[in-house]
């Protein structure tokens, strides 16, 4: 009887064998599902980055506005008769109390 139970321990280590183990086994899908989950992170990252870039690309097709803003921002360009003044400092100027409270009343 107790060959018998070893026989049987035997042939179901030789079944988990496969199962855990083997080319198809838990450990692999269990791998591939962690690849699969991070490659939809990075695909929605391209996806969200590629819709950004669309946009800009109709932006810059249909409209001139979009075109002037990158001549400026990028390039500095000015348009003619027009007089660039640039701000230095540490902190954007800040409006006194009386004018944002007089501003935000309602009529």
């Amino acid at each position: 009887m107790r060959w018998i139970s070893l026989i049987f321990v035997a042939l179901i280590l030789l079944l988990q064998y496969p199962l855990w183990l083997g080319k198809g086994g838990w450990l692999k899908v269990w791998d591939l599902d962690r690849q699969v989950e991070a490659q939809k992170q990075v695909n929605q990252q391209t996806q969200t980055r590629n819709a950004v870039l669309d946009a800009e690309v109709r932006d810059l097709k249909q409209g001139t506005e979009a075109i002037e803003e990158r001549a400026r921002s990028e390039l500095g360009m000015v348009k003619r008769d027009e007089v660039f003044f640039q701000i230095v400092g540490d902190h954007p100027p800040s409006l006194p109390a009386s004018a944002v409270s007089e501003d935000k009343k309602i009529p």
